[in-house]
């Protein structure tokens, strides 16, 4: 290791002094990035490396080998890594293959929590293709970015209203506003990044918070009524223009209030990572309480658990899942095909025969997506195919979610342009975009 530092020290002495590139240096975190070196010795190797220190008090990089051209020049997007986190060409690579450095905690996930402050990233060129000690070796040069979800006037606004609590993401130009009603998963508690980046989109976006740790009181469908009329009755949302966004448990109870509820109307629905067969007609409770009787068909792979066939196979009784041909506005189901989290792909199938004899298979739009997990996110979010996981708030264990790092990241990226794309087709929403 002495002789390799002597060697890179001596090839330092006679490098020009390299030139990075990074933009936007400010940006959403859906903004593809555009990095540079330019300044290089011809044909000169080295290692591209991005650093973040979470919230948590983790760290997470990724990094890429590079070849400079006969120019001293590397251009991300279009020259082809040959090692690293990821090969190949890959623009945005330096985000979605983030992973955490050697030696931190087992099962970590990132995630915003805080998303008025800005995630930060160190994006460094060494000389040379290294792939370790990096804190022990001199970058030739360094710069920093700002990834955000809220946009420069995004407002967020607390509520807790009608016994419903959550948070209400308002885009900074003159409304109203079409809606978005978005509900996170069995994980619980309040998440709120991918809110934001809808308000960052000229929605306003309520994030729901109805699963909780501490949760006192069992919910039932009147509580998902009450936070739909919240929204309907804000004055900076356009009341007949909501959505419903939903991702693994929140896409059951989307489903649900879509097919059941009398107050609930959509124009449009959006289900990420979700199945019918796990219905909400009356209280959360009823419905954990029938996941707890399936439990036996969870299985237990390298220590990781894998609760896909909990569901399977899925039911032909009605009674048992959601009927989906009673929904009556459009619906857009995205599904990972390495899914081993939950059985959504049978879901997707199940959910086109259903609406097809219902007569409403006009109104389904299914992307599958081959090599995907569970854990569908905004894009760029890296991928986690295990992490930690609290079972009902209570029990640890390390959670399978499935899917391979670049086609999970080529999920999320496509799926979220198709997301914005049917959101904007049916609530004809031409509000504009907020920028950073």
């Amino acid at each position: 290791m002495l002789s390799a530092n002597r060697a890179s020290s001596r090839r330092l002495l006679s490098c020009p002094c390299p030139l990075l590139s990074v933009e936007p240096t400010r940006g959403l975190v859906d903004e593809k990035l555009r990095v540079f070196v330019t300044n290089l010795n011809p044909n000169q190797q080295v290692t591209i490396h991005c650093l973040h220190y979470s919230e948590d008090r983790d760290y997470w990089e990724a990094f890429g080998h590079y070849v400079g051209d006969e120019q001293g020049t590397v251009t991300v997007a279009k020259d082809s890594s040959v090692g690293g986190t990821y090969t190949g060409v890959e623009s945005m690579a330096l985000m979605w293959s983030l992973r955490p450095v050697p030696g931190s905690r087992t099962g970590l996930r990132l995630r915003k929590s805080d998303v008025l402050s800005p995630m930060i990233f160190h994006i460094s060129v060494y000389d040379g293709h290294m792939t370790q000690d990096f804190k022990q070796l001199t970058p030739l040069v360094t710069t920093v970015i700002e990834r955000w979800y809220m946009a420069p006037g995004v407002q967020r606004v607390n509520v807790r209203e009608k016994g419903v609590k959550g948070t209400l993401f308002i885009p900074p130009a003159l409304g109203p506003f079409p809606g978005v009603l978005d509900m996170w998963g069995g994980g619980g508690g309040l998440v709120e990044y991918r809110a934001a980046l809808f308000a960052s989109h000229g929605f306003v976006a309520f994030a729901l918070e109805y699963l909780s740790i501490d949760e006192k009181k069992d919910i039932n469908t009147t509580y998902f009524e009450e936070a739909y009329q919240i929204m309907q009755e804000h004055p900076m949302v356009q009341r007949d223009r909501l959505a419903l966004v939903g991702l693994s448990f929140g896409a059951s109870v989307a489903l649900s209030m879509a097919a059941y509820s009398s107050l609930i109307k959509p124009q449009c629905c959006i289900c990420i990572s979700g199945s019918h067969v796990t219905p909400v007609r009356n209280t959360l409770s009823e419905v954990y309480k029938d996941l707890n009787r399936m439990l036996y068909k969870m299985r237990v792979e390298d220590n990781q658990v894998i609760w896909r066939d909990i569901i399977l196979p899925i039911p032909k009784d009605l009674t048992k899942k959601v009927d989906v041909g009673r929904i009556r506005c459009p619906l857009l189901l995205v599904v990972g095909d390495d899914d081993q989290n939950w059985a959504t792909l049978e879901s997707a199938e199940d959910i086109e025969r259903m609406t097809e004899v219902a007569g409403n298979r006009h109104l389904l739009k299914v992307l599958v997506y081959p090599g995907a997990g569970h854990l569908i996110e905004p894009p760029y979010t890296p991928h986690h195919r295990a992490t930690n996981f609290m079972v009902y708030g209570k029990h640890k264990v390390i959670m399978l979610w499935g899917g391979q790092t670049k086609q999970h990241a080529y999920a999320q990226e496509d799926s979220w342009e198709k997301m914005l794309d049917f959101l904007h087709q049916h609530l004809r929403c031409a509000a504009p975009q907020a920028r950073l």
